[in-house]
């Protein structure tokens, strides 16, 4: 499997979409061990801090586990899934916390979910 780079984006979150995209596709399936952060540097050609971080933030979104000592590790899809809502509960809260109302959420949500654009700025994930 490998990863490539498009020079489109920031390297780490190529990396991270790219992972991401194997994961859910079932191309690396639950409990399988990822490179290390070093032999995935080594073959991209790129600082190990960067791959680091890629996989600090597949972690934090649930879809992989980094175990001490034994490496990373995909994390279960469904586990993946939960914490996906957890994450937007928690960034709903925020957002009612700043004084949003729930009508300007919707329409925002309409808004993205319809044509992945926010005010006419372009999502990070949108491949167009």
């Amino acid at each position: 499997m490998d990863v490539r780079l498009s020079g489109k984006r920031s390297i780490y979150e190529e990396i991270v979409e790219e992972y991401a995209r194997f994961i859910r596709l079932g191309v690396l399936r639950e409990g399988e061990k990822l490179p290390s952060c070093r032999a995935l540097a080594a073959q991209l050609g790129i600082n190990p801090n960067t791959v680091e971080r890629a996989f600090a933030e597949l972690e934090k979104q649930g879809l992989i586990r980094t175990i001490p000592k034994k490496g990373a590790f995909v994390h279960r899809i469904e586990d993946a899934h939960a914490h996906a809502l957890r994450e937007a509960r928690r960034q709903l809260l925020a957002v009612r916390a700043s004084g949003l109302t729930a009508q300007e959420v919707h329409a925002l949500v309409e808004e993205v979910y319809k044509n992945g654009r926010v005010g006419g700025e372009e999502e990070k994930n949108d491949p167009n």
